[in-house]
């Protein structure tokens, strides 16, 4: 595989994770960057599978994202693991995700029950 020019699934999936938590919880590549301790640039690289992230810095990541590291493995082991609309790529569900998850609780039920029976009648 040529480095400069092929990207290794793993490192493109880990960046699409690293990508998806940061805009869940409504981060900047800037802000994560800063908590890291590196340019936003990097980061740039890293979400778009550009660059391999190293262990250290992954745990670094993980840290600043409060999650842990398993989570960027998450929907890796098969096709069956990962919905065939990549969610992760699209910036209209994760908004919808990082604004759901700003509605209080009691709320945020109802609306989760009702897009539930929405979701059925569709």
């Amino acid at each position: 595989m040529d480095a400069t020019t092929d990207k290794h699934p793993v490192d493109v999936h880990v960046g699409k994770r690293i990508r998806h938590r940061r805009w869940t919880i409504g981060t900047t590549q800037q802000q994560l960057a800063e908590g890291v301790g590196i340019k936003f640039q990097q980061i740039q690289k890293y979400e778009t599978g550009a660059n391999r992230v190293s262990a250290s810095r992954l745990w670094d990541i993980a840290n600043v994202l409060d999650v842990p590291i398993s989570y960027f493995f998450e929907g890796l082991n098969g096709a069956s693991d990962t919905p065939s609309r990549d969610m992760m790529a699209d910036r209209e569900a994760l908004e919808l995700v990082r604004v759901y998850y700003a509605i209080p609780e009691a709320q945020r039920r109802r609306l989760f029950d009702l897009a539930r029976v929405l979701s059925d009648v569709a």
